[in-house]
């Protein structure tokens, strides 16, 4: 059996999407519970140099839109980066779940040799279209969802490891 560029995108990101949801909402439980400023979540970072559980979420939600409308051709919806809450990045995340949910397979498969080119600070950067989802799109959505997780674990949010891969 095959598997289409379309269910190795779209489905997998809304996946890790909707635990983000959860890990975001466990975290906003915390703060409540424990009487923490929730900003301090917001704010936290693993590192100094690193960026901190807003940037994580906003990164996680614009590659995950990016990628699949770069797949389908088409242009993401552009969001405005200015969460400060964490019932405004749980919104974020969601919007990028309903964004997602509009695309068909149709628009995504057979692009696993479609050229994209992106932006990246100074450099572009070229891939075809299946290196481009399995190099670029996936780990980074990975890389970002993790770093959320291990923030809010790092602060004390009771999580574990069925939070980041959710239910089967």
């Amino acid at each position: 059996m095959n598997i289409s560029m379309y269910q190795a995108s779209v489905p997998v990101c809304i996946r890790s999407l909707k635990n983000l949801v959860n890990i975001l909402e466990k975290g906003a439980t915390y703060a409540e519970t424990k009487k923490i400023d929730p900003h301090v979540l917001v704010n936290s970072r693993l590192f100094p140099d690193m960026y901190p559980l807003s940037r994580q979420v906003q990164i996680a939600s614009d590659i995950a839109k990016r990628g699949a409308a770069q797949l389908a051709g088409t242009e993401a919806p552009p969001f405005e980066d200015n969460e400060t809450t964490l019932p405004e990045l749980i919104d974020r995340v969601q919007k990028t779940i309903s964004y997602l949910d509009t695309f068909k397979p149709e628009q995504i498969d057979g692009s696993e040799e479609k050229t994209i080119t992106l932006q990246v600070g100074q450099n572009s950067l070229t891939f075809q279209g299946m290196p481009f989802l399995l190099y670029f799109v996936l780990p980074n959505v990975y890389f970002h969802v993790t770093t959320t997780y291990d923030i809010l674990r790092h602060c004390g949010v009771e999580l574990g490891k069925k939070d980041f891969l959710g239910k089967p």
